[in-house]
């Protein structure tokens, strides 16, 4: 029987913005959810994806391989003699990774079983040690339900701090099965009306109300906080954040709730893997206005906890 594997995108250590304490966090690929402001794109598609870093290629006369080898002839020398990619051509057998001496091309996504990542994240038990633990994160860890959550039980028979980062964004079966091994869930509402929510985000956002409902009735003694991403021009009104609140006024048992201010820091990757950033030139939001309204409705909500 073929052992159990998940594609994943990195392993982060010393995280200390995703649970209590320094943490290693797990980032899994793939992503039913396709939000324009994504900073991690790398993480939306299942699939393995090359990407190309052109400022870290060292150009034809002292490489070139990647010319010389692509049967497919996706790789050409422009005018400037550098290195340009077709990615209409590319068939993504990912060979050019191989022999690219600077690593300007690198794929996104590797398959590990349970074990593999576990020891990958052992080797840091300063980490736990710190009364840290484990997050996964992704893209959405319900798209790989099965080895997420025998990679959290893992980390539980042995008392380590468990967290993931949902979207929920999936059938409740999934979400439920997770939430077993879970201490801590952060959980994703990024918009309450449904048009607006699809328009942004690809997908109708009623799976993820419903699922939030269940999940804070049925696991009272889980710490569940809701994050919203605060996006210039989308959900950053205060109206847009109210609406948001009156419905989480709504649940049981949440913990906190937090906005998360934009920021463009992931925009070099599209380029990399041949994407369009739908945000580029839209800057920072003011930390502060938006830390003193989530104050403000952490009172609103009287939220048990307080940051």
């Amino acid at each position: 029987m073929k052992e159990l594997t998940g594609r994943i995108v990195n392993i982060q250590k010393y995280s200390v913005h995703d649970g209590p304490g320094i943490r290693d966090l797990v980032f899994m690929k793939g992503c039913p959810l396709k939000c324009i402001w994504c900073s991690n794109p790398e993480t939306q598609s299942p699939s393995f994806q090359l990407a190309y870093n052109s400022k870290r290629c060292i150009g034809v006369e002292s490489c070139g391989y990647c010319v010389k080898e692509c049967a497919q002839e996706v790789f050409t020398i422009n005018g400037k003699n550098n290195i340009e990619m077709d990615r209409s051509k590319c068939i993504n057998c990912l060979k050019c990774v191989n022999i690219c001496c600077s690593k300007a091309l690198h794929v996104f996504g590797t398959d590990m079983t349970v074990d593999e990542v576990f020891k990958k994240t052992q080797n840091q038990t300063d980490t736990w040690r710190s009364n840290g633990g484990v997050t996964i994160s992704g893209g959405e860890p319900l798209l790989q339900a099965d080895f997420v959550t025998a990679l959290l039980k893992k980390y539980k028979t042995v008392g380590v701090h468990t967290a993931i980062e949902t979207t929920g964004y999936a059938p409740w079966e999934r979400l439920e099965q997770v939430a077993r091994w879970c201490n801590l869930i952060f959980y994703d509402i990024k918009i309450l009306n449904k048009q607006k929510h699809n328009n942004y985000t690809g997908v109708d956002n009623s799976v993820i109300l419903q699922n939030i409902k269940k999940l804070t009735e049925k696991f009272p003694d889980i710490e569940i906080i809701v994050r919203t991403p605060v996006i210039p021009n989308i959900n950053n009104q205060e109206k847009d954040i109210i609406n948001i609140v009156k419905f989480l006024d709504g649940l049981d048992n949440l913990n906190d709730y937090e906005l998360l201010p934009y920021h463009g820091y992931g925009s070099s990757k599209y380029l990399q893997l041949g994407m369009t950033y739908k945000l580029e030139g839209i800057g920072s939001l003011e930390k502060e206005p938006i830390y003193e309204l989530n104050q403000r409705i952490r009172k609103m909500l009287n939220l048990r906890k307080k940051v």
